[in-house]
């Protein structure tokens, strides 16, 4: 498991949830031609690449996956934190291959969290970079957070959440002391706060 958008001060947190049938996917991986090679954390990945991987991902026969979302008006009532683990479950509960649900037996987790499911589990600092189907999970929770950037940034055009995807770059926060927060910001965020009209 992993998740996107814990930095940002406006829209959503994402998790991911993947589980890999390497029995079935050991002979394609080993593979020199197989693009599944490249999966890796999705921070040192160009969005292009992390576009071309989604597909590949949640297309596959041997790969079961689910995402959840949580968004910025939960994360404005729980914490971060929270809404991170609510989301973490929301991606377990959602777990499918070829539209068969999945039940998930063991949990690894990107950095250090533990979530309340009876589920065994285990934290990995940096599990993206070590476990291959954590380093999946963060392609999927950040393609699909920058495409719903993608989409607030056409209703909300003059942040440019297309570019920064609502962390908090000098233009966003220039932007947000001009215009203050839109719909969409974390108003429980410390800048977001500081620029409220």
């Amino acid at each position: 498991m992993d998740e996107a958008g814990r930095g940002p001060i406006a829209g959503p947190v994402v998790a991911a949830c993947v589980i890999i049938n390497y029995h079935k996917i050991k002979f394609q991986i080993s593979n020199p031609k197989n693009i599944l090679k490249e999966v890796n954390d999705s921070k040192k990945l160009s969005a292009k690449k992390r576009e071309k991987l989604f597909k590949i991902l949640t297309k596959s026969p041997f790969i079961g996956w689910g995402i959840g979302i949580v968004s910025e008006k939960i994360i404005d009532k729980i914490n971060i934190l929270e809404a991170t683990k609510l989301a973490m479950k929301h991606a377990v509960a959602k777990i499918k291959i070829k539209n068969l649900k999945l039940m998930a037996d063991y949990l690894i987790l990107d950095g250090n969290i533990k979530l309340d499911l009876p589920i065994p589990q285990k934290a990995i600092v940096k599990a993206d970079q070590k476990v291959m189907s954590c380093a999946a999970a963060s392609i999927l929770a950040k393609v699909t957070r920058d495409r719903i950037m993608a989409k607030y940034d056409k209703k909300y055009p003059r942040y440019g959440f297309l570019k920064h995807k609502g962390y908090p770059t000098k233009k966003h926060i220039r932007m947000l002391k001009k215009y203050g927060p839109c719909p969409i910001h974390r108003k429980s965020f410390g800048p977001v706060k500081l620029y409220k009209h």
